[in-house]
């Protein structure tokens, strides 16, 4: 039997492999920073999208209750930018986009049972943490700008490592004279634009980014949670920006064990909205199978950068249908035999090694090792006509399950009544010989489109 203590993760916080312990027993609680929605979403925004439901697929698989969280922030400059050159309202600009991350994770078979909550809908909430951050004496009010003030806090640059005096000095290009210090960063900010705005104690305006995340994880999953993830990115400021402003009003760093990607590098260059070199996830699916494009994210390992071209994506592809054609195969055979049994795989020798490597750091390139040795297995398995049908039942349950926690979805559909009465018919002509008739058949299944 598995045993969840077995679990290790790499804690950015610590810099370090450490044992995963839940702060309530058989729970996770898990929130990942999700997309500023004023654009489509690129196939390196995709990488913490499709790393993290992985890991919430496997904690869920191994008995763990888990409530994930992936927010929209729905108000920024740069949507209220989007809004006026299109001449939309910022809602109508951020719901769009919303509706197309959504569609675009449906393809790659993420979201299922992650709540998404939006900025817009916690303002009120934001408004009072900033409140009680200015009482505390940890922000200020400065016209009607509020920011927080870093040196306030001795463990500021606990997550990044980095040095507030290191900070200060390469941070004087930008004069703010509204600011004690240069470090300071914004938690209120007063606008004058036509952009959207709320009223406050410190004057009309809107957010400033680091402390939405803050509030909506208080709200919704609580003051300390279990995991905390993101790209690499983010670290640095709006993370570390995070731990300071939960450190100052909680006295915790939010977050036990900060998980954070590498990017998705495009022929050896970062990629970048702002640069335009970027792919766009709803094209690149277009383009190649969607769960291709998974299989390049669970291929490498999520601490290190993935080096995307062409080629790199052509073999996922191909990758990708040796694997369906393998399934495929085994469930046809199973379909046909009427020995088809969907169920959780009980024999844990097949599972081991699988699980073993998600154990390992939700090391995914190890668990996909485990995947290619059992198809070996089970085309060994498939070209012996003394196999015992229950040999390949526990082969096709623990490649189901392999697959399910992965995100993989093979593309076999269960066969009709009717396509497979022909599929047994074609079997038969090949049997006896007919060819003449095995042809006929072969063509009327390639025409309806049933894969064997």
């Amino acid at each position: 039997m598995f045993d969840k203590k077995s679990i290790k993760v790499y804690n950015s916080l610590t810099n370090k492999i450490e044992d995963f312990k839940t702060i309530k027993e058989n729970e996770v609680s898990m929130y990942v920073c999700g997309p500023t929605v004023y654009n489509h979403m690129h196939i390196g925004n995709g990488r913490p999208v499709v790393f993290f439901d992985t890991v919430k697929r496997f904690l869920k698989y191994v008995g763990f209750d888990v409530k994930m969280v992936m927010n929209f922030t729905d108000i920024d400059d740069k949507i209220i930018k989007k809004a006026k050159e299109e001449n939309k309202t910022e809602s109508e600009v951020s719901e769009y986009y919303i509706e197309e991350f959504l569609k675009v994770c449906n393809k790659i078979n993420c979201d299922e049972g992650v709540s998404h909550p939006k900025v817009t809908k916690y303002i009120e909430e934001i408004i009072g943490f900033i409140d009680e951050l200015v009482k505390k004496g940890y922000a200020y009010v400065s016209g009607d700008d509020v920011y927080f003030r870093v040196h306030s806090l001795k463990e500021y640059g606990m997550l990044s490592n980095q040095k507030v005096d290191n900070l200060e000095a390469g941070s004087r290009i930008e004069v703010n004279e509204q600011k004690e210090s240069p470090i300071d960063f914004t938690l209120w900010k007063k606008t004058s634009d036509e952009g959207i705005k709320w009223e406050s104690p410190f004057g009309a305006g809107r957010p400033g980014w680091h402390t939405e995340c803050v509030v909506m994880i208080n709200k919704l999953l609580g003051t300390v949670i279990d995991i905390h993830g993101g790209g690499n990115d983010l670290k640095f400021p709006h993370h570390e920006n995070e731990v300071a402003q939960s450190m100052a009003l909680n006295n915790s760093p939010l977050a036990n064990y900060w998980m954070h990607n590498a990017r998705i590098d495009l022929r050896g260059e970062k990629m970048s909205k702002s640069l335009g070199n970027v792919i766009w996830l709803k094209d690149l699916v277009e383009k190649y199978k969607p769960q291709s494009y998974r299989l390049l994210i669970l291929a490498n390992n999520y601490l290190q950068t993935i080096n995307y071209d062409d080629e790199i994506m052509l073999q996922m592809q191909s990758e990708w249908e040796k694997i369906d054609k393998v399934y495929t195969a085994l469930y046809r055979k199973l379909e046909l035999e009427n020995a088809l049994v969907l169920d959780r795989c009980a024999n844990y020798n097949l599972m081991e090694n699988f699980l073993k490597g998600m154990a390992n750091n939700f090391n995914t390139s190890l668990a996909l090792t485990a995947v290619y040795d059992l198809m070996k297995n089970i085309n060994r398995d498939l070209r012996n006509k003394a196999i015992q049908k229950e040999v390949l039942q526990e082969e096709l349950l623990a490649f189901k399950d392999m697959l399910d926690v992965l995100g993989l979805v093979p593309s076999v559909m269960p066969l009709s009544k009717e396509d497979k009465e022909l599929v047994l018919n074609w079997q038969n002509a090949r049997i006896n010989k007919d060819f003449e008739l095995a042809d006929k058949l072969r063509d009327e299944i390639t025409n309806k489109g049933i894969v064997l």
